[in-house]
């Protein structure tokens, strides 16, 4: 089974348009670094947190990696720690898939051969794991495109959009 390593962005953006249950029924291995899941989940309800510790292995870091990740945040200082903490956790697992929502980390991965994706591609997931309908998907991508906060390249999300409602 393929490892999955999330960031929290897409999580939460799952969480907004109430796909985490439908999400974590893929078939993938799921990560999230502990630090992620500690700082950055707080507004999860209990529920919510717990089926992401049922769903996902929650992994430390070492010492030596954790001086990685700061190697990593000096480097690239546009990137929140906790997106290095991600990179650093994708990068040491051979083949994985890194699914984060920021530019500067998917840029990152891809140019150290990390694949990486974000919250449209989990919607084609989704629909091709038949883990959830048609219309919660296209629903989930009108509340995106509503979502000052969800940020997606808007050609891609408004494709998206023509694709799910022609699927109705």
């Amino acid at each position: 089974m393929q490892i999955l390593v999330s960031d929290t962005s897409c999580l939460i953006d799952l969480r907004k348009a109430s796909l985490l249950g439908a999400f974590v029924q893929l078939n993938y291995d799921l990560v999230i670094p502990d630090v992620l899941f500690e700082e950055e989940l707080v507004q999860f309800s209990q529920s919510e947190k717990e089926l992401i510790e049922k769903t996902f292995r929650i992994v430390s870091l070492p010492g030596e990696k954790v001086l990685r990740v700061q190697s990593v945040n000096r480097d690239y200082p546009a990137l929140s720690l906790n997106d290095c903490f991600a990179f650093v956790v994708a990068e040491q697992i051979p083949d994985c898939i890194l699914m984060t929502g920021d530019g500067k980390l998917r840029d990152l991965a891809s140019s150290s051969g990390i694949e990486v994706h974000g919250i449209l591609w989990a919607i084609d997931e989704m629909y091709s794991g038949n883990v959830a309908t048609v219309n919660q998907l296209y629903s989930a991508l009108l509340l995106f495109k509503k979502d000052s906060t969800v940020r997606l390249p808007v050609s891609s999300l408004n494709r998206q959009i023509e694709k799910y409602k022609s699927l109705l």
